[in-house]
């Protein structure tokens, strides 16, 4: 079916700041199909604790599909107890080579407080550059506003919360009904 006929699922925003001592994950809740609003209040940011570990990921895209590879990624960090960076790899390289897996449709970020990533299906592992990264429909917008925000007094949090703000009042597929979930380092 083509694009125009069925126009998907959009509608994430998730920003990941890291600052003073603690990463911030913080999501919208919107979930939308085509130009309707299916759910304001979709939860896309979790906190994992796999093996006695605290880690934060946030998802954007398919629910079912980011689910997997929260379980997938869960998994891996309980084989590498306390290695995000190797577990994460690790998800990146399965998600690229499984044949089931290529057909997922999300992208992650996550941190156990020291590191941030971002997981694509490309098998890219990110680590951001300027302590700020963003995914999904409104991640853009989310990112330059918070990477502006950076260099002021605003807590981690703060940033998040602004830089999440001024994306929602600019992209149709983000609102202010936000999940954030704080780990310090």
């Amino acid at each position: 079916m083509s694009e125009d006929q069925f126009p998907g699922w959009h509608g994430t925003t998730i920003i990941g700041v890291k600052k003073g001592g603690e990463v911030v994950i913080a999501g919208d809740g919107q979930v939308s199909l085509g130009q309707t609003v299916i759910k304001g209040t979709a939860r896309k940011v979790r906190r994992l604790s796999p093996g006695g570990y605290d880690i934060v990921a946030g998802f954007a895209g398919s629910t079912a599909d980011a689910f997997t590879l929260l379980e997938r990624l869960e998994a891996k960090l309980e084989a590498t107890p306390g290695q995000l960076a190797r577990a994460s790899v690790e998800l990146a390289k399965d998600w690229r080579t499984d044949k089931y897996l290529q057909k997922l449709e999300a992208m992650l970020i996550v941190s156990d407080g020291t590191d941030i990533f971002v997981i694509t299906g490309a098998g890219d592992v990110l680590e951001p550059e300027h302590d700020v990264t963003a995914i999904g429909s409104g991640g853009n917008f989310a990112l330059a506003a918070g990477r502006a925000l950076m260099d002021t007094n605003l807590s981690a949090e703060e940033v998040a919360r602004k830089a999440m703000g001024i994306a929602g009042d600019i992209c149709v597929y983000t609102n202010g009904n936000l999940t954030v979930e704080t780990i310090k380092q």
